[in-house]
């Protein structure tokens, strides 16, 4: 057991001073506002929750940086995609785990304790399964043990190159299942995380161009109750191709056909219309943003302020991983809003009301729901994942309760983070992950090769 005390914290009922919190066995056990500090209390200033990532492709933080040369034609995802697919060919699960685990470090560094890994990075290098059918999903397991993050693993059905039922492209092999072969990945993968404290699992199928309506209904069960994540309508394309195979945009089709309630998750859904937005909303699945990543690949700008407005959640991931910080998606998701209205504090939710902590608020919530989290936040039977920010720092001086929040997010980022505990276990401190150097240099080594 240990004890916490913060001069500031966020609990769930909001701000309160001189805060206690009683650490046992992984979770919080207990949470008392208003007393002095203890003798043998740990103090800190400010103490918050842990965000969750909700949509990670773990490899891809191997290839950040890569695809910033302009080709021949005009860069587009789908451009993008084909550089992604040749380093994905390359990649040993020594190298997933290797890339894994720094990208898992420097997620607790940016005060993400919790990731939804949305793994489809299954076979060998020939597309054959491997031995044990779960050895990628083993090396991120390993990846999550080793650094401490929290794991929501969700394994991808990927069967097709595009909607009504097209062979896959060549660059997909390492992905492909049959609807058989996936039941026994699932299975295989729920033993790869069994003694994983904190983990879970869903599934996910990776999009309607990947999966045909038939094995979307025979894979559903395998969730056994679990989150189910989908992307959808991430591209402007992906829309027209669905609209010619279906008659019926991304989004809609899901609607119409799939069971979509709250253990859903659907990944960017950027391309909407108006009556997407509102029935979307009504059913209680989150919208899993990501909004560096889908600026880094110019898929458009979510209609973020039409989904609130409707009474939709959303919760923030990495995705491609290409920069790491949940105060910097947060910062973009605002900072595109403003761009999209030409105003400012466009998702506060009101007059007087904080950007930051409104941000914040809305983070929390939606990860916790799209990764199965029943208990969240600074709360007795919480898992005790916790963030401390840095009194001292500049961008803070001066400032209490929500304009913190607003310091962090929108002025210091991850600069401003000091401890870290995941679990219970503190793995930041000072602002550094206790495998921050080795973690570098075996991602260093792997990459050096894979680049070559």
């Amino acid at each position: 057991m240990s004890r916490l005390h913060f001069a500031s914290a966020l609990l769930p009922s909001g701000w309160a001073n001189d805060v206690q919190v009683v650490v046992a066995a992984r979770s919080i056990a207990a949470v008392t506002a208003g007393v002095a500090p203890a003798a043998g209390d740990e103090r800190h200033a400010i103490g918050l929750p842990g965000l969750a990532s909700l949509h990670s492709h773990a490899f891809q933080r191997g290839m950040a940086g890569l695809a910033e040369l302009r080709g021949d034609s005009t860069d587009t995802f789908w451009t993008w995609r084909e550089t992604m697919y040749r380093f994905a060919l390359a990649m040993t699960p020594d190298d997933v785990a290797a890339v894994a685990t720094l990208l898992y470090v420097e997620m607790l560094e940016q005060g993400f304790t919790r990731v939804g890994e949305f793994h489809y990075l299954h076979h060998d290098r020939d597309g054959s399964p491997y031995a044990d059918i779960a050895e990628m999903a083993a090396k991120i397991a390993q990846a999550a043990e080793a650094s401490g993050i929290a794991l929501t693993l969700l394994p991808s059905f990927y069967a097709h190159g595009s909607f009504g039922g097209a062979a896959p492209h060549a660059g997909q092999r390492r992905f492909i299942c049959t609807v058989d072969q996936f039941a026994a990945l699932v299975a295989a993968s729920r033993n790869a995380i069994g003694n994983l404290p904190g983990a879970n699992i869903g599934i996910a199928p990776h999009s309607l161009r990947a999966v045909a309506p038939d094995e979307l209904t025979s894979i559903i069960p395998l969730a056994n109750g679990g989150p189910v994540h989908i992307h959808a309508a991430e591209q402007v394309k992906e829309v027209e191709d669905c609209l010619a195979w279906s008659g019926r945009r991304p989004v809609q089709w899901l609607l119409e056909h799939a069971p979509i309630d709250q253990r859903w998750c659907l990944i960017h859904a950027t391309h909407m219309t108006d009556e997407e937005v509102t029935a979307f909303a009504k059913t209680g699945a989150v919208a899993g943003l990501c909004p560096i990543t889908e600026a880094s690949l110019g898929d458009g700008i979510f209609l973020a302020r039409e989904f609130l407005d409707a009474g939709g959640l959303f919760g923030v991931g990495t995705d491609s991983n290409v920069l790491i910080g949940a105060a910097d998606e947060m910062r973009q998701l605002e900072y595109g809003q403003r761009l999209k209205h030409r105003q400012r504090n466009v998702l506060s939710g009101g007059a007087g009301r904080s950007t930051g902590r409104s941000l914040f608020d809305d983070a929390l919530a939606g990860g916790a729901r799209a990764l199965a989290q029943q208990t969240v936040g600074l709360a007795p039977g919480a898992r005790a994942d916790i963030v401390t920010l840095d009194a001292a720092h500049p961008s803070l001086a001066g400032r209490t309760h929500d304009a913190v929040i607003d310091g962090w997010i929108f002025a210091a980022g991850g600069a401003a983070i000091d401890c870290v505990w995941a679990g219970g276990n503190k793995v930041v401190e000072g602002g550094r992950h206790r495998l921050r150097q080795a973690a570098r240099e075996r991602f260093k080594a792997a990459v050096r090769r894979l680049v070559a």
